[in-house]
């Protein structure tokens, strides 16, 4: 009975159609989720948050036509977005994957419930990390120019010679700077840190200065610019400030640290679900020295 039932062209038809069905089913997923991902639906939180963005850059509130503009920019990127994923231009791209890793950074911080500090942890955590927030030494201090440009190689020569002139007279002795060279900043520095003295005079010269003693004149000593003489009026030595001078400071520090420790842990539970395996014929220490090219093709990255 079943083998003449199996030989009826119409159940045989029926059965054909059947499997068609089916196929084109599990090929074309689920009517309602393409219809979903074919629909592009925009809240009124949206909206809102398009106007206060809008706003925040300074802007006069939108007008119609400018927030139908914005709906069409959001509308064609969300577009474009859902038809680079259907054609998978979001596989094998370092820019997304970076792009990405860098959300999930994000995501750290935004899980990261951090508890408020105690007094004593914040005092505790200062005594550790000092250093971070040493008020650097200040000089306050004038100088005498002698520049190359006029004297050539005699300007080292003549600054030392003028030293011996105004050794004893103050620092702002009119007839002191008469010996001297038009200098195309400032004569007088008052409260500089080191780092402002070397991104003017260079490095060396700040270290000099550094170390010459206030209340005389000292030098030769050469900058970028050519050869000086200075008088220190004052040099504060660096210090460490009282807790309670940075208590806000040292707050926003011990934050950074802990956001910093819970993404590391987040991170590392991550990565104990993962297993590396690099290949077994390509010596790490030898990239180093391959052409650009070479190293980029190894690491499967495009050279720059």
């Amino acid at each position: 009975m079943i083998r003449r039932w199996l030989r009826e062209p119409l159940l045989q038809f029926l059965l054909l159609g059947l499997l068609l069905f089916l196929g084109y089913r599990a090929l074309n997923g689920n009517p309602d989720q393409r219809e979903q991902l074919r629909r592009i639906e925009l809240t009124g939180d949206d909206l809102r948050q398009m106007s206060i963005a809008w706003v925040a850059q300074g802007r006069p509130p939108l007008t119609q036509d400018q927030m139908q503009s914005l709906i069409d920019a959001r509308v064609r990127e969300e577009i474009l977005y859902r038809e680079a994923l259907a054609v998978g231009l979001d596989k094998d791209d370092t820019i997304v994957k970076r792009r990405m890793a860098q959300k999930m950074e994000f995501l750290f911080e935004d899980v990261a419930a951090l508890r408020e500090p105690t007094a004593d942890e914040l005092r505790a955590w200062f005594a550790k990390n000092a250093a971070r927030y040493t008020v650097p030494a200040r000089a306050t201090f004038r100088h005498l120019y002698f520049s190359p440009d006029r004297r050539g190689a005699r300007a080292r020569e003549d600054a030392a010679r003028v030293l011996e002139k105004v050794t004893g007279t103050p620092g702002d002795s009119p007839a002191a700077r008469t010996l001297a060279d038009p200098f195309m900043f400032q004569d007088y520095y008052p409260d500089r840190s080191f780092d402002d003295v070397a991104k003017t005079f260079g490095p060396p010269f700040a270290h000099a200065l550094f170390q010459a003693t206030p209340g005389a004149w000292a030098g030769p000593i050469e900058s970028g610019y050519g050869w000086h003489l200075v008088w220190i009026d004052s040099i504060t030595p660096a210090r460490v400030p009282a807790f309670e001078e940075v208590e806000s400071d040292v707050k926003t520090g011990w934050t950074e640290d802990q956001r910093a420790e819970l993404r590391q842990r987040a991170f590392e539970a991550m990565r104990a679900r993962y297993e590396v395996v690099l290949p077994k014929d390509v010596n790490l220490a030898d990239l180093a020295t391959l052409p650009s090219a070479d190293a980029a093709q190894l690491a499967g990255v495009a050279p720059e």
